[in-house]
C-alpha cells in the first residue's frame, strides 16, 4: 500500500504540471478527487481487511488526500496569478466581438402592429371578437341567408358541438365580420372599430390557406358615405405600401354591405407586369362597402339615421404586397422555415 501511494503522489504531481501549463485543472481534479476518482477507488473494497488494516488503510487515505487537495488549491493559485499577470495571448481587445443571435418578432405579428398604428392615427379601437363564433353572428346577422355557398361545409369550418335554437351551429369564423354584429350590439355611437383575428376557412393554394389572419374595419355615423370608405382606404394604402402603389375598387356582390366592392392593388411581386401570384398585374386584397341596412338593423341600429362602412382584408395578403418582399406564396409564411424567416 505504501508503494502503491507513492506511485499516486508521483504521477499526481507530474500530471499537475501539465494542466497547470494548459490552465486546465479540471481534469486532474476529476481523475484524483472526484467522485469516481483514484480516492474514491482505494477504499471502495475493504470488506477483506483486518480492522487494523482498516485503519491504516484510512491513514494512508486520508494523508494522500491532504496532499493532493494541498496539490491542487497551490495549483489554482498559480493559474489565477499567472491570467492576471499575463493577459490571454491572441487577445486584441479591438476586435468586434461576435453578437448574440437575437430572434425577431413573425412577419405577420409585424405587419398586425403596423396595421393597428395606421388605424390609430384615425382613430380606430382595437378590438378582439372570438374565433370561434355561432353561426348567427359569423353568417344570419350579416344577411347571409342559408343557402348561400359560404354556409356550406365545403367552405365553413363547423364545429361538432350542440346547436343552439337561436344562434345556429358553432364555426370556426371564417371573417372577422362577426365583429361588425358585436360591436354595434354594444350600443356605442359612434362606432370607429378594427378587429384583428384569426380565420379559417376549408381552402389551401399559394393564394390560400386553411388558417390566416384578417383585420376588419367598422365606421358607423351619420352621414358616412363612400367618400369617407375610399379616402381610408388610401391612407392605408399609401402608408403601408408607398405612395407608388395603385389601387383601385371593383363593384361586387356581398351580403352585408351595400353598394360593395373588392380592393385591388398593383402586385408588388412582379411590379403589376403580372406573375404566377398575380396573374394579370392586380391582387385582391378584400372587400369593403357600405353597411347594409339589414346588418345595421341586426345591429340594433336604425339605417334611416345612421350610415356606415366595413372592409375585411387579410393580413398575409396585404403583407406579400409589400414592394420587395417577394413573397409569391402564401403558404411560406406558415411553415416554420427559419432560412425563410432569417431573411427578414
Amino acid at each position: 500500500m505504501k508503494l502503491d501511494i507513492e506511485i499516486i503522489k508521483s504521477e499526481a504531481e507530474e500530471l499537475l504540471s501539465s494542466a497547470v501549463e494548459s490552465r486546465s485543472l479540471a481534469g486532474w481534479h476529476s481523475k484524483y478527487l472526484g467522485k469516481k476518482g483514484i480516492l474514491r477507488t482505494l477504499t471502495a473494497d475493504v470488506s477483506g481487511l483486518s480492522i487494523e488494516e482498516k485503519k491504516e488503510l484510512g491513514r494512508k487515505v486520508n494523508e494522500l488526500k491532504s496532499f493532493l487537495e494541498e496539490l491542487y488549491a497551490e495549483s489554482v493559485s498559480s493559474v489565477t496569478s499567472i491570467k492576471k499577470d499575463k493577459p490571454l495571448e491572441n487577445f486584441y481587445k479591438t476586435l468586434p466581438g461576435k453578437k448574440p443571435e437575437i430572434g425577431h418578432l413573425h412577419l405577420i405579428t409585424q405587419a398586425i402592429r403596423e396595421i393597428n398604428e395606421v388605424f390609430s392615427k384615425l382613430g380606430f379601437i382595437r378590438v378582439r371578437y372570438p374565433e370561434v363564433e355561432w353561426d348567427y353572428y359569423s353568417f344570419e346577422a350579416l344577411n347571409m341567408p342559408k343557402t348561400h355557398p359560404a354556409r356550406d361545409e365545403w367552405e365553413t369550418f363547423f364545429i361538432d358541438l350542440p346547436e343552439d335554437p337561436k344562434l345556429g351551429k358553432v364555426v370556426i369564423t371564417p371573417h372577422t365580420s362577426n365583429g361588425q354584429i358585436r360591436e354595434m350590439l354594444k350600443g356605442q355611437l359612434p362606432i370607429r372599430m378594427l378587429n384583428i383575428s384569426r380565420c379559417g376557412r376549408r381552402q389551401s393554394d399559394i393564394n390560400h390557406v386553411p388558417t390566416f389572419y384578417q383585420f376588419e374595419g367598422l365606421v358607423v355615423d351619420k352621414n358616412i358615405s363612400i367618400t369617407h370608405l375610399k379616402g381610408v382606404l388610401e391612407y392605408l394604402i399609401y402608408n403601408f405600401f408607398g405612395e407608388e402603389t395603385k389601387f383601385r375598387l371593383r363593384p361586387y356582390d356581398f351580403r352585408f354591405t351595400e353598394p360593395s366592392f373588392e380592393v385591388d392593388v398593383s402586385c408588388g411581386i412582379c411590379g403589376g407586369k403580372g406573375c404566377r401570384f398575380c396573374k394579370e398585374g392586380w391582387v385582391e386584397l378584400g372587400g369593403a362597402g357600405m353597411v347594409h341596412p339589414n346588418v345595421l338593423r341586426a345591429g340594433g341600429i336604425d339605417p334611416e339615421t345612421y350610415s356606415g362602412f366595413a372592409f375585411g382584408w387579410g393580413v398575409e395578403r396585404v403583407l406579400m404586397m409589400r414592394t420587395g418582399l417577394k413573397i409569391d406564396d402564401i403558404r411560406y409564411l406558415f411553415e416554420n422555415n427559419l432560412k425563410f424567416l432569417e431573411q427578414f
